[in-house]
């Protein structure tokens, strides 16, 4: 396997989530995803607009489910335990 080619899967995973997340949502621009490396494997954070956490989530919370459930098999092939975190955007208090 060439450098370039590791480098590819190192991000594969953030790259995957962010496409996605962009096309579910309708301010694609307010998307933030972060990848972070530690001891327990990688985390991956989302960040959306906050219209648009009901459609990230889902009804009963299958989007994410399903969003996770594939971050799994990205990192299984990259041999790597990825998790999600949704951030819940903070709520402005006026």
């Amino acid at each position: 396997m060439t450098d370039q080619n590791v480098a590819q899967n190192v991000t594969a995973d953030r790259d995957f989530v962010e496409y996605v997340v962009k096309q579910i949502v309708e301010k694609p621009d307010e998307v933030v995803v972060e990848r972070v490396v530690d001891e327990m494997g990688v985390l991956i954070t989302l960040k959306v607009s906050k219209d648009d956490m009901g459609k990230i989530i889902g009804k009963s919370g299958q989007t994410a489910k399903a969003l996770r459930i594939l971050l799994r098999i990205i990192g299984s092939k990259n041999n790597a335990r990825v998790n999600l975190k949704i951030v819940e955007p903070a709520v402005e208090t006026v």
